[in-house]
């Protein structure tokens, strides 16, 4: 524990933790009985509470250990470099080129090696912002992409959203398709009906709504889910000619999904404001070194966030200082969207 500075009076306790580590075994129970008794030598207990903890410690540990925080390698934002983002044993590692990238990989596989773990190669996916073929690891092949599954999430190359959104949408309609009987039902009220889908079918489309930048091409997508989801419950197909005012005032919905998406962005984006020194607030308000390409700008997820309170980035500043205030213009901004945009 010295490489981490822990204080003193935590010495004894970390001795009782390698204590309840040591000479631990397990055995296996099944159908037919249990197994022998053998001996584990890796891994840490499952669900005991201290796990989580000790586990980012020893990948903290090896992160320190290959130097990472030393590199020059990585991207660079506000002056900051950044070329690693961990979550639990899911690693991600950035460079601005293919040797920085391979540099730091060979220390972290150097680093993983001497702590006993082992980089799972065939798990390893490199992703560049332009096309690469035959990228090897110590004469290992290791398959580019361009797009990739991170912590639920599809990352592309280019950086949009929008693939993420339709695959969130689709998500969506599969939920609604598996509680077809249950929405079908003369015994539930419609109330409870709306209830269900609020709760079971609009988390997984949102789920990861946070970072989401939304064109307009996205929004009417997002808005022709929620009136198709309003319509299946009401059992009305798209033939019949109603419009979606009447199908709206008849199910009472409250909160559009645009405002439940605005909602989870201001309060994400109000979360790290209040934050004094932190990489998502680097990440979120820092600038990226270089020129962008010619042509309209892209638009910006910051973009998002200030058209909805109508705020300069100062003004915000000064209003998420206070936790109530910024709470009450949140409610604001978003009871003005419990309608459709037509």
């Amino acid at each position: 524990m010295p490489p981490f500075s822990v204080p003193s009076p935590q010495v004894s306790n970390s001795c009782l933790k390698r204590n309840l580590y040591k000479d631990q075994v397990a055995t296996i129970r099944t159908d037919h009985g249990t197994t022998d008794w053998f001996k584990i030598g890796k891994g840490v207990r499952q669900g005991w509470i201290l796990s989580p903890y000790l586990f980012n410690l020893y990948g903290e540990h090896i992160m320190r250990c290959a130097g990472l925080d030393e590199s020059k390698a990585g991207v660079k934002i506000s002056g900051r470099n950044i070329n690693n983002l961990r979550y639990a044993d899911d690693t991600t590692l950035m460079a601005e080129s293919e040797e920085e990238l391979r540099s730091l990989i060979t220390k972290v596989k150097e680093e993983n090696a001497k702590a006993g773990l082992q980089l799972n190669v065939k798990k390893t996916k490199i992703m560049a912002t332009k096309p690469i073929d035959n990228w090897q690891i110590e004469g290992e092949n290791v398959e580019a992409v361009t797009d990739f599954i991170f912590l639920g999430a599809k990352i592309t190359a280019d950086a949009d959203c929008s693939q993420e959104i339709r695959r969130r949408l689709l998500l969506g309609r599969r939920a609604m398709d598996n509680l077809d009987k249950i929405l079908k039902s003369r015994d539930i009220t419609l109330a409870t009906k709306v209830c269900i889908v609020k709760a079971m079918v609009f988390p997984i489309v949102t789920y990861g709504c946070e970072s989401w930048t939304i064109r307009k091409a996205e929004r009417r997508k997002r808005d022709a889910f929620e009136l198709w989801c309003w319509r299946k419950i009401l059992r009305v197909p798209w033939t019949a000619r109603r419009s979606n005012q009447s199908i709206l005032q008849e199910i009472m919905p409250g909160c559009s999904l645009e405002g439940r998406i605005l909602e989870a962005k201001l309060k994400y984006f109000g979360h790290i404001m209040k934050r004094q020194e932190s990489l998502e607030k680097i990440m979120m308000l820092g600038k990226m070194e270089g020129k962008r390409k010619r042509g309209r700008p892209r638009a910006r997820w910051m973009d998002g966030i200030l058209e909805g309170p109508g705020l300069t980035l100062k003004e915000l500043g000064t209003v998420t200082a206070d936790r109530e205030l910024w709470r009450g213009v949140v409610h604001e901004v978003t009871k003005s969207r419990k309608r459709l945009n037509e």
